[in-house]
């Protein structure tokens, strides 16, 4: 068993009162339900004083009401993952779960993440900024078939669509905009597509991802049964530490702290490519932090405390 970052009794016993909040008004509202649901059920578990706040626009004044000594965030997407209840949070003196305002605002977006990630010689897959009214075949010609297109500020695949053919491109561009006015399209890099799980500064065994989809999207993600999880993944032992810290170094080049999700793919060379940082990770029963955390013995309850008690870094 890998050791855990803080000892059990420091967090139940430094806990106090904490609210999870969960829920919010974007496309990800259902899988963040699920990931708050399965949090508060474990810190109870765990003997954790906790409640629970399906936390949409207007609620800050529900949530003071219930004087929490800390929130647990499982708020994914904009307006809980991307800095803004970050800095409510701050403003309000309440000690909160993962990253600062920072982290989390850098790494929702995507397009700022990937200009930081290049500027640090951190590879990642080129892209363009597109729109309506983007030649499709002079794009076509400078990034290449497949492409990847996506909203910049969305996460758990919302809105992405993988283009393999000029006509597909406007499509999917509509489709993205539906949800961001910020559209990128990124290089199709094909090859093995693999995740990184960080907790308390440890990363943890790297997950090899295999869906019979075209990608792994928001079904294979969160529906699919036929979604294959390989831990281990793979590689030989010193392969996968050298990536780790490869994704250690993405991590932090972004301003991110106490846990997250770096997601990356190795192309046919076996080159890797960083497609994205998740700095509030999913916690359902499909999620990669916690099988992840169970591939070197931490519980469900162990893992969520070890998030909890990145709270204690902000504790007023």
């Amino acid at each position: 068993m890998t050791p855990l970052p803080f000892q059990e009794a420091e967090v139940l016993a430094r806990a106090g009162r904490v609210v999870v909040l969960m829920g919010g008004d974007t496309a990800e509202r259902e899988v963040s339900l699920k990931s708050g649901t399965a949090v508060a059920a474990a810190l109870a578990r765990a003997g954790v004083a906790v409640q629970t706040l399906d936390f949409r626009a207007g609620s800050l004044p529900d949530l003071l009401a219930l004087a929490p000594d800390r929130v647990f965030i499982a708020l994914h997407g904009r307006g809980g993952e991307d800095g803004q209840l970050q800095g409510a949070l701050g403003v309000a003196g309440i000690p909160y779960t993962g990253s600062g305002v920072l982290g989390c605002a850098l790494a929702m977006d995507k397009v700022r993440s990937k200009q930081l990630w290049h500027s640090q010689g951190l590879p990642t897959p080129a892209f363009e900024l597109v729109d309506a009214s983007t030649d499709a075949r002079a794009l076509v010609g400078r990034l290449g078939l497949p492409l990847a297109i996506k909203p910049a500020h969305e996460g758990s695949s919302v809105g992405v669509s993988k283009v393999t053919a000029l006509a597909e491109v406007a499509p999917a561009i509509a489709l993205a905009q539906r949800y961001d006015r910020v559209v990128l399209a990124e290089r199709w890099i094909t090859g093995g597509e693999y995740t990184l799980s960080i907790v308390g500064g440890q990363t943890l065994p790297i997950i090899k991802l295999e869906t019979p989809h075209q990608f792994y999207d928001y079904a294979a993600k969160y529906l699919a049964d036929s979604t294959r999880y390989l831990c281990p993944c793979g590689l030989s032992a010193e392969r996968e530490a050298a990536l780790a810290a490869l994704g250690l170094r993405a991590f932090e080049a972004l301003g991110a702290s106490a846990w997250g999700r770096v997601d990356f793919m190795l192309d046919e060379a076996g080159q890797p490519h960083f497609i994205e940082l998740n700095t509030v990770p999913g916690m359902t029963d499909h999620s990669l932090v916690p099988m992840a955390a169970a591939a070197v013995g931490w519980t469900f309850e162990q893992l969520a405390l070890q998030i909890l008690a990145s709270s204690f870094e902000r504790a007023t």
